[in-house]
């Protein structure tokens, strides 16, 4: 009897989809999916690892403000005012509208950022490139930005230190690009010179006239795990006819060959820094001895603008 009841029924049901306006909506931003292994991470998660993948260790590229806030002391930098604007010398086409579209897009006005201050208590100038603003090629503004900061860095007497990244010269600048390259290294040679302390940290990737010039005159010279350093990219020399060896232009490459001097794992690199600074004889200042020194050359406060409050964080 009971069997009768069911005699004839469809086994499945069909169920309706839900209308658009009834479906739960989730917000964007709040996943990013490894390129390495496809994990898909929490972006919490990621920012709190350094932007490592905790699964794999893949290093996702961080911004130049990011960089500066694992390595800076909180409230302590001081961004450099260098009044450095943009031109198109060559009137290349289309040259401004691709400049205006990077500010838009990475909320920053050229692939460099400069300044002064605290790296676990150790005054130093800090320049950070940022691969997001047109791949941190290299132009007019990026070479006077990081000639300009090793001019302060001379002035002040402070420990030079380079996060560099960087796809080349950029090619809309032409012969005007290339010439960074000397500028930004008789700079240093004036800063060697004086003995002071230059460090380099090259991260993924770091190529064409940034690693043949500032890059590589680091006087200790630190890259991140896996990092791709070269000049001329890898199929542009297999075009070539030549078979380049296993592991080429990678950081632990460029180790095994008394390139670079050190390997260091992202969560490990401000420590490494400080030791470092320790071992040169750095001395440490307290943060309010920080904001005075940043009142710029001449006491009068116009070579620096504080950002991210005060000394002390408030």
């Amino acid at each position: 009897m009971l069997n009768s009841l069911f005699r004839g029924r469809h086994k499945y049901a069909t169920l309706k989809p839900r209308d658009a306006d009834a479906q739960r909506e989730v917000p964007g931003g709040l996943w990013t999916k490894c390129d390495e292994c496809g994990q898909i991470i929490y972006n919490k998660e990621l920012k709190k690892n350094l932007m490592v993948c905790p699964r794999c260790g893949y290093y996702f590229r961080v911004s130049a403000w990011e960089r500066i806030s694992q390595l800076i002391d909180e409230g302590t930098f001081q961004q450099l005012e260098d009044n450095v604007v943009f031109q198109n010398p060559l009137g290349f086409p289309g040259y401004e509208e691709r400049i205006e579209r990077a500010r838009q897009d990475s909320g920053i006005e050229s692939a460099v950022i400069s300044g002064m201050g605290l790296l676990d208590s150790h005054p130093v100038v800090i320049v950070c490139m940022d691969f997001a603003f047109i791949g941190a090629t290299m132009g007019s503004m990026e070479g006077e930005k990081i000639a300009l900061a090793v001019e302060a860095a001379l002035e002040s007497r402070r420990p030079l230190i380079v996060v560099a990244t960087s796809g080349g010269a950029r090619m809309h600048e032409g012969i005007l690009a290339l010439m960074q390259m000397a500028k930004t290294s008789a700079a240093l040679s004036r800063f060697h010179d004086e003995g002071l302390l230059y460090i380099t940290v090259l991260t993924s990737p770091t190529y064409g006239g940034v690693s043949a010039s500032f890059g590589w005159l680091g006087d200790i010279i630190i890259a991140e795990p896996k990092a791709a350093i070269g000049f001329a990219g890898k199929r542009t020399i297999e075009q070539t006819g030549e078979r380049l060896p296993e592991g080429f232009q990678t950081a632990e490459f460029m180790l095994q060959h008394g390139l670079i001097d050190l390997i260091v794992e992202r969560k490990a690199l401000r420590q490494t820094l400080s030791d470092l600074l320790d071992l040169h004889g750095v001395e440490r200042v307290s943060a309010s001895h920080e904001v005075h020194a940043g009142a710029g050359a001449d006491g009068t406060g116009t070579d620096v603008a504080v950002l991210g409050g005060s000394a002390d964080g408030q």
